[in-house]
């Protein structure tokens, strides 16, 4: 019979771009795969294989809503985790694994408790909430970020952050210094935190130099209540700006980039990596655990990137930057070499032979 792989992943991309990775590889190697999440996850699957099937569990978490929110969060969790008991019942997972998120939290939850083979992945340099849960209740853990910090006792395996197959598509992608020609800047805030680069962003670079500011293009990934005033402000300085809050297309975009501004995600952090693009790198400063400027460290210390503690970013020190990287082509381009110098395209590989090895060792 073919083998059943429970992808259980929550509802960012920072957690369902890795996921979707492994679902293709496994796809690949001849087993069945199922994607266990919640609503919000569900909408992050448009991109998975047609072939995996998605199942939508209830899950919740206490980081929104109100008190009458949060008191239903254990309710809603032990919900979630009977259903996925009475489906890997029905259909025996030969692996479960986890990408973290509190949509993960059922599907690991029955499979401990059914004692099936199962593993993590932490994309961040410090275990999310959820890992930080199961790391002991696994038989082995997978990491993106090396070095990660690891509750005591726990040891993982480096592995890299597993990247969708359009990203390895593009992978070491020819680099376009910035030139005398027109120059895309990819600017992407992540799922969360994007509105204090749609306050800066736009700002610094109306403050370029003219010859340097009419010849950039300008994809800017803002949220739905921060595009008309982002879109406005393009539109007066003149600059040629595409303002959507999802792209779906980012592969491209960054390929085609000269400069990548973004949030410092576990998964945008490998995206860079492998295609190998400048960036500037603004961590999420609400990140709890300070992850985004651990994931960040080995591009900025690469050289790849500049690292902007979110304190110090203002409109001109920013200004000042791209300036520096848009006029540097020489420079540019060892920044794109040193991206791809600390890439592991063969991440999703990586973890698809620790799954297949732990799916037939701890059965």
């Amino acid at each position: 019979m073919t083998p059943l792989i429970v992808i259980a992943a929550g509802g960012t991309g920072g957690h369902m771009f890795p996921a979707q990775a492994l679902a293709e590889e496994m796809l690949a190697r001849g087993w069945r795969v199922k994607l266990a999440t919640d609503a919000r996850g569900a909408r992050y699957a448009g991109g998975f294989p047609d072939e995996v099937e998605v199942g939508v569990v209830p899950s919740a978490t206490f980081a929104r809503g109100g008190l009458v929110a949060k008191a239903r969060v254990p309710l809603t969790l032990t919900s979630g985790t009977f259903r996925a008991l009475a489906a890997f019942r029905r259909d025996r997972p030969a692996l479960v694994a986890g990408f973290g998120g509190y949509p993960a939290i059922p599907a690991m939850a029955a499979a401990v408790m059914l004692k099936l083979p199962r593993l993590l992945h932490e994309q961040n340099g410090v275990l999310g909430r959820v890992n930080q849960i199961f790391a002991t209740r696994v038989n082995a853990v997978a990491c993106g970020t090396w070095p990660t910090e690891l509750p005591d006792g726990v040891e993982a395996l480096h592995v890299g952050n597993p990247v969708r197959g359009a990203i390895l598509a593009r992978a070491a992608a020819p680099y376009i210094t910035p030139g005398d020609y027109p120059m895309s800047v990819l600017v992407m805030g992540g799922s969360q935190g994007a509105r204090v680069l749609s306050d800066v962003v736009p700002e610094a670079i109306s403050r370029l130099p003219d010859d340097i500011r009419t010849r950039i293009r300008v994809a800017h990934q803002a949220r739905p209540e921060d595009h008309d005033r982002v879109a406005a402000f393009y539109d007066d300085a003149g600059i040629n700006a595409d303002i959507r809050p999802f792209f779906d297309d980012v592969p491209r975009r960054m390929a085609d980039a000269q400069l990548v501004i973004a949030r410092s995600g576990a998964s945008t952090v490998a995206d860079l990596s492998v295609i190998g693009r400048p960036s500037i790198l603004i961590p999420l400063a609400s990140a709890i655990r300070d992850e985004q400027t651990v994931n960040a460290r080995a591009l900025s210390e690469a050289g790849a990137a500049i690292l902007v503690p979110e304190r110090k970013l203002n409109p001109q020190s920013l200004a000042e930057q791209v300036e520096l990287i848009l006029t540097s082509p020489d420079g540019a381009l060892q920044m794109s070499r040193a991206a791809l110098s600390v890439a592991r395209p063969d991440a999703a590989a990586r973890l698809a032979d620790l799954a297949e090895y732990v799916s037939k060792e701890a059965a």
